[in-house]
């Protein structure tokens, strides 16, 4: 998911080196998105990661 969230990213600054403003904010809104849902994956897979090594113990 980070891997699309940097392709969406390049998109966006090249979008907006080339002046295509719209595409550009709709690229970054993206990256944003699938950045924001990639850290929440990883917070509950470290969370659930840490609780079953408590458990197993």
């Amino acid at each position: 998911m980070l891997k699309w969230a940097l392709i969406f990213a390049l998109i966006s600054i090249v979008a907006g080196v080339l002046g295509f403003t719209g595409i550009a904010a709709g690229a970054a809104g993206l990256a944003k998105l699938l950045f924001v849902v990639a850290l929440i994956v990883f917070l509950i897979f470290l969370s659930l990661g840490l609780f079953v090594v408590k458990a197993v113990d």
